[in-house]
């Protein structure tokens, strides 16, 4: 059965990052966008980041436009966007595809692991939340709506 760390993606930078080398943390992974309603919540995945990483807590941002093209800017782009309008300083990945034929691989798989309102395995929208354990097994899903604070909560246990 395969985990979150048999999948890499291409982070910020373009470099490959391969999803083992965050094995034994537990991991709270995001569909992010610059251009949403919901983006304030990247001050508060950066202060659950902070207050949650020396315990062993990642946060791992992946950039996706295909809501509302609410993404339009380059890597570099909205790499600068977060570090100056939110101190974010967990790690971002390049521009990815959550839906549809060419959805990462990674997303699929989380989709699969835990599936939406009524079983459906479609992400609705920008901020769509998965934790991981430290075994690289998905545990929840949350909708774009629920903050990173109502998180914590479920983040404590897994630590």
């Amino acid at each position: 059965m395969s985990t979150v760390f048999d999948f890499s993606a291409a982070g910020i930078d373009g470099k490959p990052v391969d999803l083992s080398a965050y094995r034994g943390k537990v991991l709270l992974i995001v569909n992010t966008a610059s251009k949403c309603g919901f983006t304030p919540q990247y001050k508060g995945l950066q202060k659950l980041f902070e207050q949650y990483r020396e315990r062993g807590f990642e946060v791992l941002g992946f950039p996706c436009d295909q809501f509302g093209h609410q993404e339009p800017g380059t890597e570099a782009e909205i790499n600068s966007f977060c570090e100056l309008n939110f101190g974010v300083s967990f790690p971002l990945f390049a521009k990815i595809e959550v839906n549809g034929k060419d959805a990462h691989p990674l997303f699929a798989h989380l989709k699969a692991e835990a599936p939406g309102l009524l079983g459906s395995e479609g992400i609705k929208w920008n901020f769509t939340k998965f934790l991981v354990d430290r075994e690289g097994r998905v545990v929840s899903r949350y909708a774009p709506a629920t903050s990173p604070e109502a998180i914590a909560k479920d983040v404590e246990v897994l630590l």
